[in-house]
């Protein structure tokens, strides 16, 4: 901020529909927020907690917040009213934020959550007892007050990023100032950005912390496109009106944009720079991506637990000479270290690292700068994943002759079918490359003979028409057959947590949650 301030203080910093803000108007507009904060009585340490789609406001949470002392926690929009309830209490929040569309269900919830003390109206008409942001905001026009900025070390908590529990509560990830700025350094050694590039925000700004791209594209002086939800029409129409250069995505996103009728894609521009990560994408999704519309597609790995990237699929030149589909197929790796993330190892259950024969399965584990500073008030679980000193990531990897680290799956989620290790993922990226296969997931079901074998649920794509049959006979043409799915059911659409990643024990029948074609 300091810096972009001094040095773009006169470039574009935010879009936001009609809302367009220069560096330093976007920074005063931080600074005068932090003065709210510490009139409301914020303090260091303090939670403050937002629940906001992609908007300027939400934006200037990751500064107005952080250089008082206080910490942020962002949390998923998409999640129940019980779950956002459970995270005000746990976290401890003493002023919760809320964007228009969510005020009403966080205004039924202050009742239950005596820690907060004031709550804050982002946008529309503020319930009885709520503040205003904008009132807020202006009187620090009237009454202008310096910002008092505490001494913060590296150390301090930056945020509290609740990961979107499945089968159990959320656990409170707290990230430290210094997590956060080694993963903005290592993604720019690896992906390069400057003051030229417009940064489209399809990525959710709660979803581990966007990513720190809040801070990376103010780093060089970018510009920040604010996008609410994920519309292909709207998307594709920034993408070209406001000359978007690069954009996140989870894999989700990618199908989703990858997919769009050309109706609505339009004439898409080329040369948008694409990173990838929070779900290994298929090849046949990669293909589409480079293929079709010319873009360049980078995958990353992490969790949210690593601030979030550990690892970057490093694009090599003897890479640009394979052909598109032996490319795509390396792309689809997790990559290796960032310069600046740690060390990574892929060990067994003896934490002997594994051989680098692509094809021996281990847990991916890690430490270095990047690892959190633990679960809040979680000791046990902050224990259990931190053991010997390593992050356990729960993924299930190989390593490649050429040391590229590739997940096979998450642990819980490979099918052992007569003794065999079959990945989901691999299974998935195959099916993928059907044109007919819009989505699809695969997972382990009982089987009397074989103990359990794999089932697909699919997803078609729009106009397609295929039958089991022909998808059985297909996988059966381009894997080996012990892995080909026993059953593929058509559904409509495949369950998903709040960010996006496909609930496969719903799948195997947790709960009903799965609509047929």
């Amino acid at each position: 901020m300091r810096r972009a301030r001094a040095l773009y203080s006169d470039r574009e910093a935010v879009v936001d529909g009609e809302t367009r803000l220069t560096h330093a108007e976007f920074f005063d507009r931080c600074d005068r927020w932090s003065m709210a904060l510490q009139r409301l009585g914020v303090r260091q340490g303090d939670r403050v907690a937002y629940i906001s789609p992609n908007t300027h406001k939400n934006l200037e949470s990751f500064y107005g917040v952080p250089q008082i002392g206080a910490v942020l926690v962002p949390i998923n929009y998409r999640l129940s009213a019980a779950e956002v309830q459970y995270i005000l209490e746990h976290s401890g929040a003493q002023v919760v934020c809320a964007h228009v569309d969510y005020l009403e269900m966080v205004d039924g919830l202050l009742a239950k959550c005596p820690s907060i003390k004031h709550a804050v109206a982002l946008e529309g008409t503020p319930p009885d007892g709520w503040e205003d942001y904008n009132a807020l905001l202006d009187a620090g026009l009237t009454t202008p007050e310096p910002v008092i900025r505490p001494e913060i070390t590296e150390h301090d908590l930056l945020t509290i990023n609740y990961t979107s529990g499945t089968t159990s509560r959320p656990k409170g990830v707290m990230i430290t100032h210094r997590n956060v700025y080694m993963n903005v350094v290592g993604t720019l050694i690896h992906h390069p950005m400057t003051c030229r590039d417009r940064y489209l925000w399809t990525l959710p700004m709660f979803h581990a912390n966007g990513w720190t791209f809040p801070w990376i594209v103010t780093a060089v002086g970018g510009a920040h496109i604010c996008l609410r939800q994920v519309d292909p029409v709207k998307a594709f129409g920034l993408i070209r009106n406001e000359s978007v250069t690069m954009l996140c995505a989870a894999p989700t996103v990618l199908i989703t944009l990858a997919n769009a009728p050309e109706a609505v894609r339009g004439d898409v521009p080329k040369g948008v720079r694409v990173m990838t990560a929070g779900a290994p994408p298929a090849a046949a999704t990669i293909q589409r991506i480079e293929g079709e519309f010319g873009w360049e597609l980078i995958q990353a790995y992490g969790l949210t637990e690593t601030a979030p990237f550990i690892t970057v699929c490093e694009p090599r030149p003897e890479h640009e000479v394979l052909a598109p589909e032996e490319r795509a197929a390396i792309k689809a790796r997790q990559g290796v270290e960032l310069v600046t993330s740690g060390e990574l190892r892929v060990v067994d259950e003896d934490d002997r690292e594994v051989p680098h024969d692509g094809e021996t399965l281990g847990e991916i584990v890690v430490r270095g700068n990047v690892v959190m500073d633990g679960y809040y008030d979680d000791p046990d679980a902050t224990a259990q994943s931190m053991r010997g000193g390593w992050f356990h990531s729960g993924d299930a990897a190989v390593v490649h002759p050429d040391g590229y680290i590739q997940i096979r799956d998450r642990f819980k989620d490979v099918i052992i079918s007569g003794g065999e290790n079959i990945s989901s993922i691999e299974v998935e990226g195959v099916m993928m490359s059907h044109p007919a296969v819009r989505e699809i997931a695969v997972v382990g079901m009982p089987d009397e003979k074989w103990g359990e074998s794999p089932h697909g649920f699919v997803v078609l794509a729009e106009g397609a028409a295929i039958t089991e049959p022909e998808l059985v006979e297909f996988a059966r043409e381009h894997m080996a057959h012990f892995k080909v799915p026993r059953q593929f059911k058509f559904v409509d659409e495949l369950p998903k947590t709040a960010t996006g990643k496909i609930q496969k024990y719903v799948l195997r029948g947790g709960r009903s949650a799965v609509s047929a074609q």
